[in-house]
């Protein structure tokens, strides 16, 4: 236990002390104000208490995330615990942190726009074509899994209608859930959002915190740090950079900052950031340490736990053994209500991204219907297909959105004078990961893995030459607005 309890204390360091220091860095400035109060239009812009923002940004970028990921990232062995820790502090954080506080510097303005504008326009191109694909892709199968989950659950329930017997169907849940989507996408974000969303981030944590009391309660053991790095997955994946992939929500994760925009038009106060931000992005790290922990000492062995089935099988598992009925509801919610809250919001992202790259007001319920309707239109459509390969290149997607916005971080530390190197390294690190993965993985090209680490390296160096001769040779644009 004494390496999943150092990880606790690490992440929560690394909020009291980096987070701190990340926040200095950016240079707060708490009198001015803020987008919820300089733009209030009764829908997205609405300022919250810290306390509702928090939950709903923890929620709003963990869902199923840091659960199933980290169940799947432990089977590579202790070396999870370190990149969680670290991804979480030195990048995940200040990758949330950074995306969201430029965004509410520039009126809660989506991320491709934000990475537009320090990268220039064929990556605001790129990047909204980007960020629409992975949020209706992320948005439509958060409809499909619970949809399936619950159409098991429900198998049993019949209903008449006009004398018409009719079951729960996985179609029939589909469209019940896409109906909620429809509402949460276009409602203001008090109506169902902001009501909803802190009493499932509440129960998420009382999840996690349940799994860590059995950490420590009930017998069994847990991977220490001193049993080496050795990757250990069954199927012999190498730990870099599959780990690095494998675990992104509760590490690092480029969809955590197309949802940050929603909150940063919502925030009070500058000083909200770091909680809102960088603390939630802490406290997913912690659930992910927790689950990653939990479900290893369930199984007793990695090989165990690649045998018991999905993560989702292993979550109800974990929580129906040690907890009973009470962890059976708390399984229900982490399966099913999770993906649900990060899938609407992620239609709800993807119509402000449109709506700030057509210039759109929201205020009115036609204009914002204008746009949601086309999104789910297409989310329809792909209900019927075959999400196995489309799903694969979800997270080599992911990450890679998570590089660029480290770049665009960087780029504009860099214009302003400020501590560049803390986004540049972890800008460096990532690109050596998506590049080096989409090489060597199965859905990728199926490179040799030596040869694809060798070629990784190289993209890296050369980005970083990149950087280096823009900083050289950069210099500010009379009318460029800093």
């Amino acid at each position: 236990m004494i390496s999943f309890s150092i990880s606790l204390v690490a992440l929560l360091l690394g909020y009291l002390i980096y987070g701190k220091l990340v926040e200095r860095v950016f240079g707060i400035e708490p009198e001015r104000r803020t987008p919820a109060y300089t733009k209030t239009d009764g829908v997205d812009y609405q300022p919250m208490p810290q306390w509702k923002v928090f939950l709903i940004q923890f929620l709003n970028i963990a869902g199923t995330g840091p659960i199933f990921g980290a169940i799947m990232g432990i089977q590579f062995g202790p070396a999870a615990y370190l990149w969680i820790v670290l991804g979480c502090i030195f990048i995940g954080g200040f990758h949330d942190y950074m995306s969201g506080m430029i965004s509410l510097r520039k009126d809660g303005l989506s991320l491709p726009e934000v990475l537009g504008d320090e990268l220039g326009t064929g990556v605001r191109y790129l990047m909204r074509l980007l960020s629409m694909l992975l949020l209706v892709l992320v948005g439509t199968v958060f409809v499909v899994t619970p949809a399936d989950l619950l159409a098991e659950m429900t198998s049993n329930v019949q209903f008449s209608i006009f004398g018409l017997q009719f079951g729960l169907t996985p179609l029939l849940w589909f469209f019940i859930i896409l109906i909620y989507y429809m509402l949460a996408t276009m409602l203001p974000i008090s109506t169902l959002i902001g009501r909803l969303y802190p009493l499932f981030g509440v129960s998420l944590l009382l999840m996690a915190l349940l799994a860590c009391y059995g950490i420590f309660a009930l017998d069994g053991s847990v991977p220490e740090l001193t049993d080496g790095l050795a990757g250990h997955h069954p199927k012999g994946l190498p730990i870099f950079p599959m780990l690095c992939i494998t675990i992104a929500c509760g590490a690092v994760s480029g969809f955590h900052g197309t949802q940050s925009p929603i909150m940063s038009r919502c925030l009070e106060d500058e000083r909200q950031g770091r909680a809102v931000f960088y603390g939630a992005m802490i406290t997913e790290g912690v659930v992910a340490l927790i689950w990653a922990a939990a479900a290893i000492k369930f199984a007793g062995s990695y090989e165990h736990l690649a045998e018991l089935g999905t993560p989702a099988v292993v979550v109800h598992m974990v929580c129906d053994t040690w907890f009973g009925r009470v962890g059976a509801i708390l399984a229900v919610l982490g399966v099913v209500a999770a993906p649900i809250t990060s899938g609407d919001t992620a239609f709800r992202s993807a119509r402000l991204i449109v709506a700030d790259m057509l210039h759109l007001s929201q205020k009115h319920f036609g204009k914002r219907f204008l746009i949601a309707i086309p999104m789910f239109a297409i989310a329809v459509g792909l209900r019927f297909l075959d999400f196995n390969v489309l799903w694969r290149y979800f997270a080599w997607t992911n990450q890679t959105l998570a590089m660029a916005t480290l770049w665009a971080v960087t780029i504009w530390m860099a214009r302003r004078q400020k501590c560049f190197w803390m986004g540049l390294l972890p800008a460096l690190f990532m690109t050596a990961v998506s590049s080096t993965y989409i090489l060597v993985a199965p859905e990728g090209f199926e490179l040799p893995y030596a040869p694809s680490l060798v070629a990784g390296l190289v993209v890296t160096v050369l980005s970083g030459v990149a950087f280096a001769v823009w900083k050289i040779n950069y210099q500010p644009h009379k009318n460029e607005k800093l």
